[in-house]
C-alpha cells in the first residue's frame, strides 16, 4: 500500500491497514500476512508494528533506483 505525501498524517495508512486486516481476519483460510518495507521508512514501520507485525529478516539491496540501493525489512503478522 502507498499513501501519497499530501495524505500522510491524516490517518489514511491506518485506515488502509485496518481494512486489510479486518478482511484477512474474516477469512478462515488466511493464517498470516507478510509485508516488506524499506528500512528507512520509519513511519510505515511504526504503523506496521502498531498493527502487530514483527520483523523477521532484512534483505540487503532489495531495491535499486539508478545507482542507489535500499534495504527492505520483512515483517509478518500471525492471525491465528
Amino acid at each position: 500500500m502507498y499513501v501519497t505525501l499530501s495524505a500522510r498524517g491524516e490517518g489514511a495508512g491506518q485506515a488502509l491497514m485496518t481494512k486489510a486486516l479486518s478482511f484477512a481476519r474474516e477469512r478462515e483460510d488466511i493464517e498470516q500476512m507478510y509485508l516488506s518495507v524499506v528500512t528507512t521508512n520509519h513511519s510505515a514501520k511504526r504503523l506496521y508494528r502498531s498493527a502487530g507485525f514483527e520483523s523477521y529478516a532484512v534483505e540487503e539491496k532489495a531495491l535499486k533506483w539508478t545507482d542507489t540501493y535500499a534495504d527492505e525489512e520483512k515483517m509478518v503478522l500471525f492471525l491465528s
